[in-house]
């Protein structure tokens, strides 16, 4: 067992280190789940084999000591110390495969159920969100609002609530799932989305933008126009770059493309169902549904509410809408 247990282990490590160095392209979610399984396996090995028989050795050793006992003082020789309790706690103590396999367990499968199935923390890396969210900043994702499913699969347990127009969220990449990304949801089935000049209508409604005082980005090193805008009830901030034209380059193929009419003024769509068009709040720097299409439901990881630290800025940490 001990040099099984090592090369299990090396093999996670293996993994580990050629996903940091960009040798494979790794899947947390994958190998938290197989850390699951594998560790899992070990605790019940060790609760119900290699413990009891730890605890038969100890008791072996007790009964021998006893016996020796005995025997001397039906001889009339007294007793010679013994160091019995170091003898038996080695002999109950886990050995060092077991301590990092089954003495792990615990904390895995609270880890594995806390980040499957009700919060997943991540970092924003770009600025496609800017300014509701920055990059570095680190935030929560809720699991459960949208309806719990299977880790790995993604395959859907719970109905929840639909998401809402205006809702930031989580979801996996449609033309790379194993990639996830976060943008605001701008329409849901049915929806007929149009952002034509810059400006964003859906379903025949034009969207609320008001403007605000210029944004000064600190990456990029220069002013944006802001403006704030009202999405299903919901109030947040945007970034428009007036350098960058409304036409839309180097649209991809996607499902349903045929729902979109692409002019040099932008973009208009009509949502199919079981899907959503997706923006981001840095509207001429996102890459998202303009480009690359619609979002299916089953792509959906979860919704974005909170961010919990960014290093740079602490006070950032907050709820955002």
């Amino acid at each position: 067992m001990p040099v099984l247990t090592a090369a299990v282990l090396a093999a996670f490590a293996g993994y580990a280190g050629a996903w940091y160095l960009g040798m494979v392209e790794g899947n947390f979610a994958l190998l938290l789940f197989l850390a699951t399984i594998v560790t899992g396996l070990y605790w019940l090995a060790e609760r119900l084999y290699f413990l009891p028989r730890r605890r038969q050795a100890a008791a072996a050793l007790e009964a021998q000591a006893a016996q020796r006992k005995g025997e001397l003082a039906a001889r009339g020789i007294a007793p010679v110390d013994a160091d019995l309790a170091t003898a038996r706690q080695r002999l109950l103590m886990q050995p060092w495969w077991l301590d990092w396999t089954a003495g792990l367990f615990p904390v895995i499968i609270a880890v594995f159920v806390l980040r499957s199935f009700l919060f997943e923390p991540f970092k924003i890396p770009s600025g496609s969100m800017i300014p509701t969210l920055l990059v570095g900043d680190l935030i929560l994702v809720n699991k459960y609002t949208y309806g719990l499913r299977l880790p790995v699969l993604n395959t859907k347990l719970t109905n929840g609530t639909p998401p809402h127009r205006g809702d930031v969220m989580v979801f996996r990449y449609p033309p790379k799932p194993s990639l996830d990304y976060i943008k605001r949801v701008i329409g849901v089935p049915g929806d007929q989305v149009a952002y034509l000049n810059k400006k964003l209508t859906i379903n025949g409604q034009p969207v609320s933008k008001v403007a605000l005082p210029d944004f000064f980005d600190e990456d990029a090193m220069r002013y944006f126009k802001q403006f704030e805008e009202e999405i299903g009830g919901k109030r947040h901030r945007l970034l428009n770059d007036d350098d960058r034209p409304a036409f839309i380059p180097g649209v991809e193929d996607f499902p349903f493309k045929q729902n979109c009419q692409y002019s040099v003024e932008g973009v208009t769509c009509k949502v199919p169902q079981g899907y959503y068009f997706m923006m981001g709040d840095n509207r001429d720097n996102s890459l998202d549904s303009r480009y690359w299409g619609f979002v299916p439901d089953r792509n959906i990881v979860g919704k974005a509410f909170l961010v919990w630290m960014n290093f740079s800025s602490p006070k950032r940490i907050g709820a955002f809408d």
